[in-house]
């Protein structure tokens, strides 16, 4: 297998193994939404670092073996792993939208990096790396801030945070650049310990802040971001202080102005179609099942008047009429002025009418039966009989 080979070879699997360890990204933040950035105790979380540093070590690999104009497009091909690797081992499908979004991406990355030429030996000095450290940390922890204060919109807030952890990576590859070009200088090893420790602490902010981009906004918004501001980053650091230039002058630099709009048109594309499923899920809300309504209780003709009330037995006062007054049984009567009034033994109480308070009758003397008293019998519901006073016998012989 020849050298060019080789570099190809080893560049589409450093694309995957990135692809893999987003994958896995993305599961440990859907499924451990308290631990945003460091879930330590998940397994699988050290897996996604593992992942991603196989992919870094193979890319600097292909880089030994192959030129930097054709490894570099080929890292963007991660975008386009992940989407079906998604799809098979963790069953989450990307629409079309999301295809197209991330397929510009990756078309305009390619384009644009295929355009960078390299730039030799240089290097920086002290003040340029002093100067680069602080304005990436300003820039990191005001994307992070930002990212922070629009914890409203989960996806807002991941593709800020996508800008920080690739603005971060990137910067990091140009320290890593520096070193390296300072040890083939001969520059010593300990003069070399703060930039390692640069590179270090942006290494580790990178990783920390990307895996809190994946909280809330699925795997293709914040891989893209990621994956195009990371070499973008670089890239323009290398034209300002690296004195890189893109390749066939003007038309190069044009043609590199358009791969650049299509790129950040995909990461838009991807933004928005994640917006608008986001929108799409709230505006649906949660189904509350409705109360069924009480069934109507049908009442006879007969039994609509009032409720009677029962009034209990030891507190009634039987109605006493004379020798000739008969009441009928089971009644109990209520005295009033001349008259006494029978209640059925049987309450017909009709919900969800509240019963109004009926004064019971008090033990006591029995009144006495006025001569054209009536004596009222309760039958049921079908009406009321009214009886005379019997006329007492003559004696026999008089």
């Amino acid at each position: 297998m020849s050298a060019l080979a080789l570099s190809v070879v080893l560049s589409l699997v450093s694309a995957v193994a990135y692809a893999g360890g987003a994958i896995l990204q993305e599961r440990v933040a859907a499924t451990t939404p308290d631990r945003r950035y460091a879930p330590l105790r998940r397994a699988s979380w050290w897996a996604a670092i593992a992942l991603n540093g196989l992919g870094a070590l193979l890319h600097v690999v292909a880089l030994a073996y192959g030129p930097l104009s054709l490894v570099q497009p080929l890292g963007a091909l991660t975008i386009v792993f992940a989407l079906p690797m998604a799809a098979v081992f963790v069953r989450r499908k990307a629409g079309a939208t999301a295809w197209r979004g991330a397929i510009m991406a990756t078309v305009g990355l390619a384009g644009l990096l295929s355009l960078t030429s390299a730039s030799g030996s240089t290097s920086l000095d002290g003040a340029e790396r002093v100067m680069l450290a602080l304005a990436t940390g300003g820039g990191v922890l005001a994307l992070t801030v930002a990212a922070h204060a629009a914890h409203r919109h989960p996806v807002v807030r991941s593709v800020l945070l996508a800008c920080a952890a690739g603005a971060a990576f990137g910067i990091a590859s140009v320290f890593t650049k520096t070193v390296a070009v300072d040890m083939d200088r001969g520059v010593a090893l300990l003069q070399q310990l703060p930039s390692l420790g640069v590179i270090a602490v942006l290494a580790a902010a990178g990783v920390l802040i990307s895996q809190a981009s994946y909280r809330g906004a699925g795997l293709a918004a914040p891989l893209s971001t990621v994956t195009v501001v990371n070499p973008v980053v670089a890239a323009a650091v290398g034209l300002t202080l690296f004195e890189e230039t893109f390749r066939y002058g003007t038309m190069g630099t044009a043609l590199a102005l358009g791969c650049g709009v299509v790129a950040a048109g995909g990461l838009i594309l991807l933004t928005t179609e994640r917006l608008a499923r986001e929108a799409a899920s709230g505006a649906e809300g949660p189904t509350v099942p409705e109360t069924p309504a009480a069934p109507a209780v049908a009442v006879p003709e007969g039994l609509a008047a009032p409720a009677a009330v029962t009034v209990p037995e030891a507190l009634a006062t039987p109605a006493v009429a004379g020798p000739d007054a008969l009441a009928a049984p089971g009644a109990a009567a209520v005295a009033g002025a001349g008259q006494l009034v029978a209640a059925s033994g049987k309450a017909a109480v009709r919900p969800p009418k509240p019963v109004p308070p009926v004064d019971a009758a008090l033990p006591g003397p029995p009144l006495p039966a006025l001569p054209s008293q009536l004596t009222v019998a309760a039958l049921g519901h079908r009406g009321v009989r009214h009886r005379q006073p019997r006329r007492p016998r003559e004696p026999i012989g008089s």
